[in-house]
């Protein structure tokens, strides 16, 4: 679809995003961020002001959009037509590969362990300033 071809109350409800990617559909080329956002502005017929006030956030909308990429010197173009040069750089040195065991916990038969030293009078000398308070007792 090309841009003229859309009516302003149409572009007026598309997000600055969408009105680049068809700019730059239709051109075929990448593009100046300054020049994109004039030709969003001339089709939106935003004034000079709004151009100023609102080129901060087009430029953060086009590196937050996956559909972009940012060229040299500042252009921009659609993601599509750019592919990744991915670079893998190999080091000369060869690493083995450790694989350290974890030591087998067997398990007891029995879970509980006891110990056979302590003494039990110990646990109820805990519990000797132990008081218990009523309900009843409590609101008082």
């Amino acid at each position: 679809m090309k841009l003229k071809d859309i009516p302003k109350e149409e572009l007026e409800l598309m997000g600055y995003d969408d009105i680049a990617y068809i700019i730059l559909e239709e051109s075929k080329k990448k593009m100046k961020i300054t020049d994109l956002f004039q030709k969003i502005c001339d089709a939106l017929g935003l004034s000079e002001q709004e151009y100023e006030a609102h080129i901060a956030d087009f430029f953060e909308i086009l590196t937050t959009d996956k559909k972009f990429v940012m060229l040299e010197d500042g252009y921009w173009d659609l993601r599509t037509r750019h592919s990744e040069k991915l670079v893998i750089e190999e080091d000369d040195e060869e690493y083995e590969e450790v694989i350290e065991e974890e030591p087998v916990i067997e398990e007891e038969e029995n879970d509980t362990f006891y110990d056979e030293d302590s003494d039990d009078d110990t646990t109820d000398d805990d519990l000797k300033d132990l008081v218990i308070i009523d309900d009843d007792e409590e609101n008082l």
